[in-house]
């Protein structure tokens, strides 16, 4: 099996049993049984589709994951602190009682006062007996109001670990289901001759070469484009980058997702960045393709499960797919779905030297992860 696919399958195969993570996706039909080259490529890029969408919502439930296990532990000491709070609310009722039972006698308190000989002294024992009811009274209302509170805190702490219950078990069926796409992936491509591995692989090259010459023969890249300060600092860390291994649900800084590369980037450059390739298309601002600077991210496929960041002169820096290294490639490598700029109000420079690339910068797979024969450059059209 010589070829980028066959390093591809060799790379996977050792990340399958290390990590992985995902969600069960529903994709476009594909016919099995279709041998031919075109075939078998669809049938390659559906089931990376599956994978990467799976290794998206492994991320966020991950991070749903860390958000809850923080509520759930904030909500324990809460409750406890409750708890505590009532048990000396309870005692403190209770040493009123003792003392109000010690105190009693055979007389009413109010005949107590009519009998008193010094007026005076009367209307003193008068207020006394007025501060001690008030007094009952607040320890009675906090009393019931520190009950009301452990109840319901009772009640949250509950609900919160069974939501972190209901992660966890989610979590662990999308690992499953990405494992399942990814052996698939592993046996197709075992089964597959020599032959026909060296077509696929032209066969990938050809349709990138073609999205990326019609792409830039648009005019859409046309014109000198410089990035704000902070995209020029996120560049500079994801070019850092390039060479290390893409693992699933990573946020490095030894390996890498391709929404975690981007969220570590940009994160180096001061700005918090949404976890999953989706979010980041839905809360970014976005940007067509004629106003596209170095630095901005720009998103694929239309559920936007892969995204990549913007070098420049049409060239992405990003982390592709299981099996592959954080690398350039074309930014017309696979269907374009849009752009999105995390820092919408940050100026250009006015002078920008691109980082220096390393050597092999450019070496192996540039497809991200395509469940359909779209082209990037109908993509762009579309828009």
């Amino acid at each position: 099996m010589p070829g980028r696919l066959l390093r591809t399958v060799c790379t996977t195969v050792l990340a399958v049993t290390t990590t992985l993570a995902g969600t069960a996706a529903t994709a476009a039909p594909v016919d099995e049984g279709d041998t031919s080259v075109g075939g078998l490529l669809t049938r390659l890029r559906t089931l990376y589709q599956e994978s990467e969408r799976a290794g998206q919502a492994y991320s966020a439930a991950d991070e749903a994951l860390a958000q809850q296990t923080a509520e759930t532990r904030r909500t324990t000491a809460e409750l406890t602190a409750a708890r505590r709070a009532l048990a000396r609310g309870r005692d403190e009722a209770g040493r009123l009682a003792r003392r109000q039972y010690q105190g009693s006698s055979a007389l009413s308190p109010y005949l107590g006062l009519l009998l008193a000989p010094d007026p005076q002294r009367a209307l003193d024992q008068k207020r006394l007996l007025a501060r001690a009811a008030r007094e009952r009274a607040g320890v009675v209302a906090r009393l019931q109001a520190a009950e009301k509170r452990a109840d319901a805190l009772a009640t949250a702490s509950r609900k919160a670990l069974d939501r972190r219950q209901t992660l966890l078990a989610g979590r662990k069926k999308h690992k499953e289901t990405a494992q399942a796409k990814l052996r698939e992936v592993e046996r197709l491509l075992a089964s597959l001759s020599s032959d026909q591995l060296a077509r696929l692989t032209s066969l990938e090259d050809a349709q990138t070469a073609g999205a990326q010459s019609q792409l830039l023969g648009s005019g859409a890249l046309d014109g000198a484009r410089t990035p704000s300060a902070a995209g020029a600092e996120a560049l500079r860390f994801a070019v850092r980058q390039i060479g290390k291994p893409y693992e699933w649900g990573a946020e490095g800084p030894d390996t890498y997702d391709c929404s975690g590369l981007t969220q570590q980037a940009w994160a180096a450059a001061g700005r918090t960045l949404p976890r999953t390739s989706q979010e980041q298309w839905q809360t970014l601002p976005r940007v067509p393709l004629t106003r596209l600077r170095p630095g901005d991210l720009v998103v694929y496929f239309p559920d936007a499960t892969h995204v990549a960041l913007y070098l420049g002169d049409g060239l992405v820096v990003h982390a592709p797919r299981p099996g592959a290294r954080i690398k350039v490639s074309p930014l017309a490598a696979n269907p374009l779905l849009g752009a999105v700029r995390p820092d919408p109000a940050g100026e250009p420079l006015k002078t920008f030297v691109p980082p220096e690339l390393p050597e092999g910068a450019t070496d192996g797979t540039d497809e991200g992860f395509d469940g359909s024969q779209a082209s990037a450059a109908g993509a762009t059209e579309a828009r």
